[in-house]
């Protein structure tokens, strides 16, 4: 279907991203995958061509859009060169943790950090999960004492985005032990304070280019300036901001599954078998012709997300529909398109096998798909 959600500025930066991705990243794919992380000159070179903090208010630096369809841009084109892992850190940092700084720094904050979260300067990451908890954010143990003009910080977190290359860390912690949502609160850690540490950057089966982190933390002071918004309302704060993690995940999702349909599609044209190449025996066509439906199905609701979110329509319900029945889309398409590469599909040489390892986290991550199907099914009153 033709897609009428672009115009022609968001179609300029396609190209303009899509060329740097093919200069700059793809051609360092597989040494970032051996070296588990990106390096932070990759943010920075974003960051000067204006493909970081678009909707950061030009006034700090920032390209003063904020429309998210700037954001889905890149995220699709990371997904169609096959370089999801090594932009995960860039999508992270756009999608998921910018709109916090947006949203809840007051201005001594926006003029601190902005500037750096548009050039590139500063990295960012979101620790919510830790080694006890996964969905069930309220039971944190990670605490912070309020102590005259600085808060004390102990405790640890895992599976941290950005982990080794952040540089502002959103740390949701509990600044009321005694409760539970209602005792949450975010703090940003910054890279160098006493007592923040960061474990090993962590061995994954796919997402390789992604460093992903433990990070601990012993008796951190942090400056009561670094809280975002009010004490007592983080909990709050990451539900309000959910609905676009979780679509910017579904966008993802869709993307993937796009790219492994073209990949395929290239190949099974010219594999031969008993004569005739591959593509063109029943099953190859009906498999594909599956996947073909399933991606425009899902393009279609993305789409349509993406606008509400644009309008401030975007509700809790329908971004868990989109990031469940999404990845679960690329897990599955991801899985047929290998199939019909054969032997050639295990090979990491093939981005069908990156991506293949790559999609297995996005059913987990940003809300596992149970938690998503909980979410919806609350919403129809059961």
């Amino acid at each position: 279907m033709i897609r009428t959600l672009f115009d022609a500025d968001h179609e300029a930066l396609r190209a303009s991203f899509r060329s740097w991705l093919d200069k700059e990243v793809v051609p360092h794919l597989e040494e970032w995958d051996g070296a588990g992380i990106v390096p932070r000159q990759v943010f920075a070179e974003a960051g000067r061509h204006g493909f970081l903090g678009m909707a950061i208010p030009e006034e700090y630096g920032g390209g003063g859009q904020p429309d998210f369809r700037y954001n889905l841009v890149i995220g699709e084109e990371v997904q169609a060169a096959g370089a999801g892992a090594a932009g995960l850190g860039l999508t992270l940092h756009n999608d998921i943790c910018l709109p916090y700084f947006l949203r809840y720094c007051n201005e001594e904050q926006r003029r601190r950090w902005l500037p750096g979260l548009a050039s590139g300067g500063l990295i960012t990451a979101i620790a919510m999960t830790e080694p006890g908890i996964g969905s069930d954010l309220a039971s944190m143990s990670t605490t912070a004492r309020r102590d005259g003009d600085s808060y004390v910080v102990n405790g640890s977190k895992t599976f941290i985005t950005n982990g080794i290359n952040a540089d502002l860390v959103i740390t949701a912690v509990k600044t009321d032990p005694t409760q539970r949502h209602k005792g949450m609160s975010l703090l940003v850690l910054e890279r160098g304070m006493a007592g923040f540490e960061r474990g090993r950057n962590l061995d994954k089966i796919g997402q390789h280019a992604q460093d992903t982190a433990e990070l601990f933390f012993t008796d951190v002071v942090v400056p009561a300036a670094n809280l975002l918004g009010e004490e007592g309302q983080g909990f709050a704060q990451l539900v309000a901001n959910l609905p676009q993690e979780r679509l910017s995940i579904a966008a993802a999702g869709v993307a993937a599954a796009r790219a492994a349909l073209g990949w395929t599609l290239g190949y099974v044209k010219e594999r031969m078998a008993f004569g005739q190449a591959i593509g063109s025996f029943q099953n190859s066509r009906f498999v594909l012709a599956e996947v073909a439906t399933e991606v425009e199905v899902g393009q279609a609701f993305v789409d349509r997300c993406v606008t509400a979110l644009n309008e401030g329509d975007l509700t809790v319900e329908e971004a868990a529909m989109a990031k469940w029945w999404c990845t679960e889309l690329q897990k599955r398409a991801v899985d047929r398109c290998l199939q019909l590469f054969g032997g050639y599909g295990y090979m990491t040489e093939y981005p069908i096998a990156r991506a293949y390892l790559d999609a297995r986290i996005t059913t987990i991550y940003g809300g596992t798909t149970e938690i998503m199907k909980e979410i919806v099914g609350r919403s129809l009153g059961l």
